[in-house]
């Protein structure tokens, strides 16, 4: 069975490939490069990365191609993704590039050089019947940025290291000797990498400068532009010498007047919230049911959350949770769990807050 794999440049890419070999696929390895520009300091990583693919697929001993998905890239992800940061949202760039880049673009390209299959270095499994299961390390745990793909796409899919720790992944490759066995793993937005965020968005949407408020509507400050914060964000409010001397924190954002909401204390009650509204609904198999308790995740890495749906149209859910949760970001996705299946999710409209 032939099998592409897509190579990062990192080290669980490259025990997956390792792994596929070593069981007698026919394994091709493929670097996907999908944005042209280079980081702040003038490098463009996916040049060392790309060498990275390089070096592990001539030791592996599988055929590698390069591929550009810039311009699928820029339509169907990053134009989004400025909406969404326009519109006062926060986005999550990852489950919308492994929809549209890593099993659709990808997945079609692999499906023309003739494989049945493709893998990925997800933390992820899944299993005969196309559900897609928990990865068994909490800490690497990735379903909740695979929640929009389809039981097709996932039967087309092998998850090599799924059922691993990193650490036994990183064992793998360094045993194999492969010169990634410790490189460090890629964060920051998915394919563009590291960046200093406020610079970097400013490049692509004009700044709105404007108050910072409490709740009472006592000005506190100011902010450069409703996109570079957060709900339940600290750092970098540059607030001092007010109130009682605790931290602020976001806890909301007026977007009609252009003003962000904050509040002293970790705990201000604006900061939780008793549900929310989630549309833009997808599920993978079967959709989840009104009136069922389900596991919800707000955010990545976040254990399961008691919830439950009580409303549900096609595209719109009402969902409440057993108990309040913390910083509910709109933009974000709320993913929904039956013991570890991964059922599928959607779009934090709203917060709800009683």
């Amino acid at each position: 069975m032939r099998v592409v794999v897509g190579m990062s440049g990192g080290v669980d890419s490259a025990v997956s490939a390792l792994l596929l070999k070593k069981a007698g696929y026919d394994v091709l390895g493929v670097f996907m490069k999908n944005w042209e520009e280079k980081d702040e300091e003038g490098v463009c990583t996916s040049e060392a990365d790309w060498k990275d693919v390089q070096h592990v697929c001539d030791l592996i001993g599988i055929p590698y191609y390069s591929v550009n998905f810039a311009k699928e890239y820029w339509d169907r992800v990053f134009t989004l993704f400025l909406s969404e940061y326009k519109a006062g949202r926060t986005p999550n760039p990852d489950v919308l590039c492994n929809r549209e880049i890593k099993f659709k673009a990808f997945l079609d390209f692999a499906m023309q050089l003739g494989a049945e299959k493709i893998a990925t270095g997800h933390f992820v499994q899944t299993d005969d019947a196309g559900r897609l299961l928990k990865g068994v390390d909490p800490a690497k745990e990735q379903s909740y940025f695979l929640y929009m793909l389809h039981r097709e796409q996932l039967l087309k899919s092998i998850f090599p290291v799924g059922g691993m720790t990193k650490a036994q992944v990183r064992q793998i490759a360094a045993e194999a000797g492969l010169p990634v066995a410790k490189k460090k793993d890629s964060t920051g937005i998915c394919f563009i990498g590291e960046r200093q965020f406020k610079p970097f968005l400013k490049q692509f949407l004009p700044a709105q400068p404007g108050d910072m408020v409490t709740p009472e509507g006592e000005i506190v400050g100011r902010h450069d532009g409703l996109m570079y914060y957060t709900l339940g964000q600290r750092r970098g409010l540059g607030i001092g010498g007010h109130g009682d001397g605790r931290s602020y924190f976001v806890v909301d954002k007026d977007l009609e007047n252009n003003r962000l909401i904050v509040a002293q204390g970790e705990d201000h009650p604006l900061l939780y919230s008793t549900g929310a509204v989630v549309e833009q609904l997808t599920w993978i198999g079967d959709p989840a049911e009104a009136g069922k308790p389900y596991g919800v995740k707000t955010r990545y890495r976040q254990p399961d959350q008691e919830g439950m749906i009580l409303e549900m149209t096609q595209d719109r859910a009402i969902v409440r949770f057993d108990d309040p949760q913390r910083a509910v970001t709109p933009g974000q996705s709320m993913v929904f769990y039956e013991n570890d299946v991964c059922l599928g999710g959607g779009i934090i409209q709203k917060a709800i807050r009683e």
